[in-house]
């Protein structure tokens, strides 16, 4: 394994701003969305100048309003540009700040270019702007780690592909949100890859079997291809929350990453605010920790659980928020 290595702390550059739509959607393309397999989507998908006809594998039904579709795979809705109005204007204006985003984030001056050659297994990254004028990758099952606080702000600039086998972890405080990965050519998740952040990218973006991309969006100017991948909106990253960013329902994620060591992400969903309880416990069904005790508003909330002080194995992480309960297993790996 190569040795991480933290670089010198770069300024912080501001985020690309995804306007007033474009954030809104966990997915946004302008030709296809495909599906096959069991694909679990939370947040909104959105498609256009092509119709809902060209994403399939989604069983889609159209609501009563015509203004948008359901899917059993997807906790959110589903746009298209031909649905009744005002969506198509709607749809038009993201496909626009997309595309904007996509040149803002291309622009921006960067203060490493062609790091590590373009291999980043392994590495830790400090906020600051990457650039690559080829192929970049985690070419292996390790991870690329973005180390820094939650107003930090990463942008990489990858003029060819990228191709993710690994895992991108955050540390410090980082956030999923903060990191636009601008990627000129295609963006590939490999089988079992875990991939977090804002992919711009003006190609095509390919997640194989068992890819997930939890806590981040997908922007592609041409098709987004799925195959039985799990897919976290970090919550609505536009100006305006016009497309509905309050929960339809209560929900305890999967912890990111699991297994882990020594921290991972607890992501959970409150249709209502109120009165939260978030607790890990061991297999015995001792309490070893308490994430959250406290009225949370509704919305999408994240916790980093860190189990430096525990043993390794299988804990369970349970969530009551009301008269909803539901609980989850991780594993700690020491």
């Amino acid at each position: 394994m190569l040795p991480v290595i933290t670089l010198a702390q770069a300024s912080n550059p501001a985020p690309v701003s995804l306007g007033t739509y474009a954030g809104s959607f966990v997915i946004l393309a302008q030709t296809a969305i495909t599906s096959t397999g069991t694909t679990h989507i939370t947040g909104d998908v959105g498609i256009s100048p092509n119709t809902a006809s060209s994403i399939t594998g989604f069983a889609l039904i159209q609501d009563a309003s015509g203004t948008f579709w359901t899917s059993s795979l997807v906790t959110g809705k589903v746009y298209g540009a031909t649905d009744v109005a005002p969506t198509p204007a709607m749809l038009t204006q993201a496909i626009g700040e997309m595309q904007t985003a996509y040149t803002d984030a291309a622009g921006r001056p960067a203060d490493s270019t062609e790091l590590y050659g373009g291999n980043l297994a392994d590495r830790t990254l400090t906020r600051g702007v990457y650039k690559w004028g080829g192929n970049v990758q985690v070419a292996t099952l390790g991870s690329v780690t973005f180390s820094g606080n939650s107003t930090d702000v990463w942008i990489l600039q990858i003029a060819g592909n990228f191709d993710l086998v690994g895992a991108v972890a955050l540390s410090g405080g980082a956030q999923a949100k903060n990191i636009f990965w601008q990627v000129a050519g295609q963006v590939t998740l490999e089988s079992g890859a875990a991939m977090q952040g804002v992919v711009l990218c003006q190609t095509q973006i390919v997640m194989i079997t068992g890819a997930s991309l939890n806590l981040g969006i997908a922007l592609a100017q041409t098709q987004v291809t799925l195959q039985a991948n799990t897919i976290v909106s970090p919550g609505n990253l536009s100006a305006v929350n016009e497309i509905g960013t309050i929960p339809e329902k209560f929900a305890l994620e999967q912890s990111y990453p699991n297994p882990f060591n020594p921290s991972t992400i607890i992501n959970y969903s409150l249709a209502e605010s109120g009165q939260v309880t978030l607790s890990v416990y061991d297999l015995l069904g001792r309490q070893v920790s308490v994430l959250v005790n406290d009225k949370k508003e509704a919305g999408f909330h994240e916790v980093t659980f860190d189990a430096s002080g525990l043993a390794g194995g299988v804990y369970l992480y349970r969530l009551q928020a009301g008269d909803f309960i539901q609980s989850r297993k991780l594993l700690l790996l020491k």
